[in-house]
């Protein structure tokens, strides 16, 4: 598949990770359900889930999603051809495409080191905190 150029990229979809990011609510920018949504997913996991599926994608890190303008980077995907096929016929709508890449973010390879290291982290052992709140009286 060849690279388009600057003036087609403009037609692609947009995916922000905002999109299928679980964490996230509606008014916030989620567009799926939770239940299909994935945890903090990334740009780079994002592009990596469109070749996967075999579609031509572009990520762009000088962007960032208007109402989370701190979560930087967007990814630009191309669905269909320009007569109007489809490159991966199993993925018809940007909604779709949102749900299928969701499904395969969490089987990231890089995903799953980082789970592993966070999980590791959080079962270090007991904290040196009491579990009671609050000052301590004198």
């Amino acid at each position: 598949m060849d690279i388009a150029n600057s003036e087609d990229i403009k037609k692609w979809i947009v995916l922000y990770p905002v999109y299928i990011n679980s964490k996230k609510t509606i008014a916030e920018g989620r567009r799926i359900s939770v239940s299909k949504a994935c945890e903090n997913p990334t740009c780079m996991e994002i592009g990596d889930c469109c070749s996967h599926l075999k579609l031509p994608y572009r990520i762009e890190v000088d962007k960032a999603y208007s109402r989370d303008f701190m979560q930087v980077g967007r990814v630009r995907v191309l669905l269909k051809r320009e007569d109007g096929t489809l490159l991966n016929p199993a993925i018809s709508s940007r909604k779709q495409l949102m749900v299928h890449v969701a499904e395969l973010v969490p089987r990231h390879p890089g995903r799953a080191k980082k789970q592993e290291a966070s999980s590791a982290s959080s079962n270090a052992g007991p904290s040196s905190k009491s579990g009671k709140g609050g000052r301590k009286k004198r």
